[in-house]
């Protein structure tokens, strides 16, 4: 399994986070209004590769989970 990718929204007005798995599933939580752009914005806006979007209302960041290997009980 490759690396899992998160797209974090932070509503700026509302000063509230979510975290997204894909750009799709945000607009399943919340409209183009309350984000500043639309899906279509989003996918060619280059959030790949730690890109960063600044709308009037969001911020809206993409990056990958950081998680323990398999079997790795990610104790000291």
């Amino acid at each position: 399994m490759g690396p899992v990718k998160v797209i974090h929204v932070h509503l700026i007005g509302k000063r509230r986070d979510l975290y997204f798995g894909s750009i799709a599933a945000i607009f399943t939580v919340l409209t183009p209004d309350e984000v500043g752009c639309g899906y279509d914005y989003l996918r060619r806006a280059g959030l790949s590769g730690g890109g960063m979007v600044m709308t009037k209302k969001a911020c809206i960041k993409q990056s990958t989970l950081i998680t323990c290997p398999r079997g790795d009980s990610c104790r000291e």
